[in-house]
């Protein structure tokens, strides 16, 4: 028998949602009983692991748009047509060109007295696009669904006249002309509670914070800056190490982005006082976006940074760090160790967090037992047990480590050794049997003997339980797409220490500046590493509290390259220029 080619009128949906997807295209008239029992044998046949519907689509008896319409009713979503349908200009407003666009999604209806906004999808699996609209923007919102030509239309006909007209000047320009906002000026700290409310619901703010967020996002920037000053309002954009200004907003909107942000984080608005943190969760084209918040209260208002935690952006596997052949084979045997300390070292914000994830992803397997304690967490990583600090309740690396250790775990992370009782439990948990990664923030890797030994720690617990130092900086790559060779001029050479006859074999390059990379010269971010290993003799100079530069010489002797190493090798191999390694590496001659 044929499959019905049209979709009859659909049983109210509360009679669909929970069923079985054959039970549902028979409803629809989609199919016939003796359809689906056929179906459900070709897939008792493979096994069980091959999806009735994909089954369904591989013999013709149903089209993508009808397996979307029965999905979504699965999940109790309504299905709507587009066709002939006249959105009023006011709902079309409730979702900006660049979210409607990201998430493949069209306002319908807007319900002003329940604050409920109805939008239209075509993916059923798209159901994050709800919760991360509902953050934005802070309506309630309703999900039906609609087939992907008929959305694309819709978007189309809505949303194509308007990419150009918004962006971040024009609604700057409309922020300025807002009669309400403007009553704010010079007020500060006079607002009240309910003010601040309807401050973070105004719509142009709305607006203006998604269009940042969403921009800063597709510009793969980390770092998200909201700064009040005396006479202006900074917003700051960190890609690739390096702050950009935007085009400054006026200064009376300062307290409604920051109330907004706060509604969104699940901060307290109310408090303008006391530093506050929190977190933002979104989906940004299929990728799990999380916005860090830190909220400081300055002299002329709340300083708002949002670091951007990108999953899809960052690499958790160690051969796409930057390390060089033979330093990825060093990290592999000291992360493989039974036992002992490694220790990752650098200022903040050189990428150590993602240089231990990524030896985590490489052991966790189901054999071993992770466990991290960290403060913050960045990223979730599946199949390991994080906890989070929270020292103002005493929760601290030091109590949490002792608990761990009753855990039955074999690779232990402890995010930072800020004190003597942290450094001596991790060197227990390394005598114990277990191997521990943790960070600490030192220049370089033969200098973090010297801050252990700050902090305390015999020499003897030193040498018996640290088995490696890994030190590292982040450098700017050249952008493909504008990389050119060149001659350096003597100056430069001799910033790097550095002749002529070093760099005659060599090709030199640097980034003209190109569209892709805005006109920097750079895109992306690369590593540079210098790994250090103990020797007995090593271990013996410990023992004698040998100076930093004796303990480098030795380093050296024992076969680490410096960071300086590491970043004229990165030069000759084209990655980044020789501006960014005299910027991020100090030379030791």
């Amino acid at each position: 028998m044929e499959r019905v080619k049209t979709v009859k009128a659909l049983p109210p949906i509360e009679q669909l949602r929970g069923r079985t997807l054959g039970r549902i295209l028979i409803k629809m008239g989609v199919l016939t009983r003796e359809k689906v029992h056929e179906c459900m044998q070709i897939q008792k046949r493979r096994g069980g692991t091959v999806r009735i519907g994909q089954i369904l689509l591989e013999l013709g008896l149903i089209d993508e748009n009808q397996l979307r319409i029965a999905l979504a009713a699965q999940r109790g979503m309504e299905y709507v047509s587009l066709n002939g349908i006249d959105v009023p200009p006011d709902v079309i407003e409730k979702v900006p060109v660049q979210m409607a666009k990201t998430y493949r999604v069209v306002p319908i209806e807007y319900n002003k007295e329940q604050n409920q906004l109805t939008i239209v999808l075509d993916s059923p699996d798209n159901f994050r696009a709800t919760d991360d609209l509902s953050t934005l923007t802070g309506f309630k919102v309703r999900a039906k669904i609609t087939d992907s030509e008929a959305l694309d239309k819709v978007l189309t006909k809505y949303y194509e006249t308007q990419e150009e007209k918004e962006s971040i000047n024009e609604l700057i320009g409309e922020i300025q002309g807002d009669s309400f906002l403007a009553e704010f000026e010079g007020r500060n700290q006079s607002i009240d509670l309910d003010e601040l409310k309807e401050l973070s619901e105004s719509n142009p703010v709305k607006k203006l914070l998604n269009l940042v967020l969403l921009q800063a996002i597709r510009d793969k920037a980390s770092d998200i800056h909201f700064e009040p000053f005396e006479n202006e309002y900074k917003m700051r954009y960190r890609i690739d190490g390096v702050l950009y200004e935007m085009v400054p907003p006026p200064r009376h909107i300062a307290t409604a982005l920051s109330s907004r942000i706060k509604v969104m984080a699940n901060l307290d608005i109310a408090e303008r006082r006391m530093p506050q943190d929190g977190r933002i969760s979104l989906t940004v084209q299929g990728n799990p976006v999380d916005l860090r918040v830190s909220v400081l209260p300055t002299m002329f208002g709340e300083s708002v940074v949002l670091r951007v935690l990108d999953r899809s952006q960052i690499s958790l596997d160690l051969e796409k760090l930057g390390l060089r052949q033979d330093g990825l084979e060093l990290v592999r045997q000291l992360i493989r160790k039974p036992n002992g300390i490694v220790i990752v070292t650098g200022p903040t914000g050189c990428g150590k967090t993602t240089t231990l994830y990524a030896a985590l992803q490489e052991l966790n397997d189901i054999e071993t037992k992770v466990i991290t304690t960290e403060d913050p967490i960045e990223y979730d990583l599946d199949g390991v047990i994080q906890v989070q600090m929270k020292p103002d309740i005493g929760l601290t690396f030091a109590r949490c480590l002792r608990h761990i250790l009753r855990q039955d775990p074999d690779v232990v992370l402890v995010g930072e050794i800020r004190d003597l009782e942290t450094a001596e439990i991790a060197a227990q948990a390394s005598l114990t049997g277990h191997i521990v990664f943790t960070t600490l923030h030192t220049n370089d890797a033969p200098s973090s003997i010297a801050r252990l030994l700050d902090l305390g720690v015999e020499p003897f617990l030193i040498t018996a339980t640290l088995e490696g130092i890994v030190s590292q900086r982040l450098v700017r790559k050249i952008c493909e797409g504008c990389k050119e060779q060149f001659e350096p001029t003597e100056n430069q050479l001799m910033e790097l220490g550095l002749t002529p006859e070093d760099v005659r074999d060599k090709k030199i390059y640097y980034g003209k500046g190109c569209h892709r990379c805005n006109n920097t010269g750079y895109r992306g971010r690369t590593a540079i590493f210098e790994i250090m290993t103990f020797n007995d003799e090593i271990r013996d100079l410990i023992m004698n509290h040998a100076s930093t530069s004796v303990l480098r010489e030795a380093g050296q002797k024992a076969g680490m390259k410096l960071l300086r190493d590491n970043g004229l090798a990165a030069i000759y191999d084209g990655v980044t220029t020789m501006d960014e390694v005299v910027k991020e590496t100090v030379s030791e001659a």
